[in-house]
């Protein structure tokens, strides 16, 4: 099967950094902050309290990163006497500029985590803890982004949100076991092993900020859903998390050793250091490594990357792609490939996407004949990307589901499914054969009308739309539409369906924080999947649950993931 059915590179991790440059959706603050201190087990910190919600920023949850520190596991957060503030956001990962960093300068010192509670002290109450890893799909983004703000979920579902920042690209990700031994054995996943490092923390301290540490749900979106299905299949975190969300971001195969290796040897070779000078890594300076990390590597003829398995969730195997390796030991398998993981088995989960993914990514293309196409220009674009056997079996299917479509909605739709619903109901099915705990699948369908820039298509329910949402963060500022600074007054009704879309996200998502079941008040139940009814949830400003959508398609692309 071609690697481009689930995920294509330049997509995956151009584009999900893209999703985060995006003009954020930000929540409202209108009080002067008050001070609050909370003591934790290594010291006292002080957060601003802000419209009934205590804020801690840029908290420390692992001992400061230095030189020595580089490509090795996260060292414990040491003590310390006196107070300290948490009132402003720490550094971000290295990276390229964007303006999801909260305006601070990225470093290799970033293990930092920001923290929403309605809480004041430790008060017994233990709320379910939703601890949220950003997109930016391994090589960007942070816990400071905006859209991302917890305190309208903090406040008004009564749950305590958490955010990291943790290494990412090539400091992260990249695997140096094969070629420096058991020191570096955790290499390859030290973005995993820092998310890890930060539920540590969550266990030892959350109860002080009225957290329940035997509650604590993991969830992501874009970037951060294939993170989450790693830590699904992480040992290492395996006793510190409880039930999980993969959000437009299946993470089904992650790279396997030796295509990580092969990553390794091509930026050694880029650096001009020998194999057996390995060591020298340590001592290249970071912006050196950055721009290695952003430079295009051909995709190779040869080796695991050309002749192994597809890697759903990591885009195409280029040599250059960064992301959770496969080391045989702290992520011993593929995180749903060939089956769900026996050690998350009992972990409640919940798995979707957004039903126009793809808008977002071809708004901003120069080529915007896709939002035009006819019968013809379809067909030839479709069996182009996938061949006329698959490519006519998904037209085929396609247009039996879908009857009333246009071409450019077909287009869009099977764009759109390669990248989160096809990933999303392999893994629910994963999920359900294990016969453990349930699988929700959802879809998100409410969108933006506002048009595409230079065309008539409507925006959808485009990539990273559900950021903001999900935090209930859409009752003001931008809707994040093509940089234009549009705002939800251009939707109908001063976007009153986004606003009741929020509500009924963010609730579902905390009541399956607090439960292990999704709920809402005033929408419908959220029954588990299972390979009969094949039930999914479409979040909208009234939901509704319907029994296996699109047959055809849903048997075509498992056909194809299968062949």
């Amino acid at each position: 099967m071609n690697n481009d059915l689930i995920f294509n590179r330049r997509i995956f991790m151009g584009g999900l950094g893209a999703s985060l440059l995006a003009p954020s959706i930000l929540p409202a603050q209108t009080a002067k902050p008050e001070y609050v201190q909370i003591a934790t087990a290594e010291g006292r910190l002080r957060g601003a309290r802000v419209d009934g919600v205590s804020i801690f920023k840029g908290v420390r949850y692992a001992a400061p990163l230095t030189a020595q520190d580089r490509f090795k596991a996260p060292r414990k957060l040491p003590s310390w006497k006196g107070v300290r503030d948490a009132l402003e956001y720490g550094a971000p990962s290295i990276q390229r500029p964007s303006r999801n960093v909260g305006g601070v300068e990225p470093s290799e010192d970033c293990l930092f985590l920001n923290l929403w509670t309605p809480a004041t002290k430790p008060d017994g109450k233990k709320r379910a803890v939703m601890y949220y890893l950003h997109g930016g799909g391994f090589v960007i983004g942070s816990g400071n982004a905006q859209g991302q703000d917890g305190a309208n979920l903090a406040r008004n579902n009564d749950v305590v949100v958490i955010e990291t920042n943790h290494r990412l690209g090539l400091l992260g990700f990249l695997w140096l076991g094969d070629l420096l031994g058991e020191e570096y054995a955790t290499s390859g996943n030290q973005g995993l092993f820092d998310i890890t490092e930060g539920l540590d923390w969550v266990r030892r301290n959350v109860e002080a900020f009225g957290g329940d540490p035997n509650n604590v749900m993991v969830w992501g979106e874009s970037g951060g859903g294939a993170k989450t299905s790693s830590i699904y299949a992480f040992s290492p975190a395996v006793k510190l998390f409880h039930k999980a969300s993969i959000e437009s971001g299946p993470g089904i195969r992650m790279k396997p050793r030796e295509l990580a290796t092969e990553t390794t040897v091509y930026v050694l070779d880029q650096l001009g250091i020998s194999r057996r000078d390995a060591r020298k890594l340590l001592d290249v300076p970071a912006d050196k490594l950055l721009a290695i990390q952003e430079a295009p590597a051909p995709r190779p003829a040869t080796g695991a990357a050309a002749n192994g398995p597809p890697l759903m969730g990591m885009g195409s195997g280029a040599l250059n792609s960064y992301g959770s390796v496969v080391d045989g030991k702290f992520l011993a398998a593929h995180p749903f490939d060939p089956t769900a993981p026996a050690m998350s088995a009992d972990k409640p989960l919940i798995v979707g996407g957004n039903k126009d993914e793809a808008t977002f990514f071809l708004r901003t293309a120069p080529d915007k004949s896709v939002f035009s196409l006819d019968e013809e220009g379809l067909r030839k674009r479709i069996v182009t990307q996938y061949g006329d056997a698959n490519g006519g079996a998904l037209l085929a299917a396609y247009h039996k589901d879908m009857p009333e479509a246009t071409p450019s909605q077909i287009a869009i739709a099977i764009q759109s499914d390669s990248f989160s619903r096809i990933g999303s109901n392999y893994i629910a099915e994963k999920k359900v054969a294990q016969g453990r705990a349930p699988a929700f699948l959802y879809r998100l369908v409410q969108g933006l009308t506002v048009p595409v820039e230079g065309t008539n298509y409507p925006t959808g329910a485009m990539h990273a739309l559900d950021i903001g949402l999900k935090f209930d963060n859409a009752l003001r500022g931008p809707t994040g539409v093509s940089g234009s600074g549009g705002r939800n007054a251009a939707e109908p009704d001063g976007g009153a369906a986004l606003q009741a879309t929020a509500k009924n996200m963010s609730r579902y998502w905390a009541g399956f924080a607090k439960t292990g079941v999704p709920h809402a008040e005033g929408q419908p139940a959220w029954p588990a999947y299972d390979l009969t009814s094949r039930p999914m949830m479409l979040l909208k400003a009234q939901c509704e649950v319907v029994n296996d959508p699109y047959p055809n398609v849903r048997k075509t692309w498992s056909a194809m993931m299968t062949s």
